[in-house]
């Protein structure tokens, strides 16, 4: 096992759970600090990953973790301004994440459970975009949209990690 990808694996560790538990407090300071801490763990990680499968000539994949990188850096710079004002950052990441989501599950680099996990994901976060664009009053903390897409994207890193950290056999 290669040292970046245990650090790629410790970065959507973090990312997954510092997401998921940021979306459940109450305290907006806390929220955004635990958000911060997330989308710099995604950005590091996905980031690795796009350059691991670059290396490996496998260009949608590649292409799909640095879309990723986009994505989570609008969440980054609207994570600050409070729920209501990141709202259209937050429609331009999780569009982008939903485009990241599909050209990584495109190809069958990976187990087909976690390209599902990835589909449904990236379905709900596009339906979730949607709404909002067309005028529903939905927050990063809205359920049961966008919320319903978190434990899907966050299956998706399970795999993701077990895929960097499995033994070769």
């Amino acid at each position: 096992m290669r040292p970046l990808d245990i650090i790629a694996a410790i970065g959507l560790a973090i990312g997954g759970a510092f997401g998921l538990a940021g979306t459940f407090v109450q305290s907006a300071e806390l929220r955004e600090t635990l958000w911060t801490i997330d989308g710099v763990a995604l950005v590091m990680a996905t980031a690795l990953l796009t350059m691991k499968y670059q290396r490996q000539g496998n260009d949608c994949v590649a292409a799909g973790f640095l879309t990723f990188v986009a994505g989570e850096s609008l969440l980054l710079a609207g994570n600050a301004a409070g729920l209501q004002a990141s709202v259209p950052s937050y429609v331009g990441g999780i569009s982008l994440w939903a485009a990241a989501l599909v050209m990584v599950s495109a190809p069958k680099t990976f187990a087909l459970w976690m390209r599902l996990t990835a589909l449904v994901a990236a379905a709900l976060f596009v339906v979730s975009a949607g709404l909002i664009l067309w005028g529903a009053p939905l927050l990063p903390t809205s359920a049961p949209l966008p919320a319903a897409g978190y434990p899907f994207l966050v299956l998706t890193f399970v795999g993701w990690i077990w895929t960097l950290v499995k033994p070769d056999r």
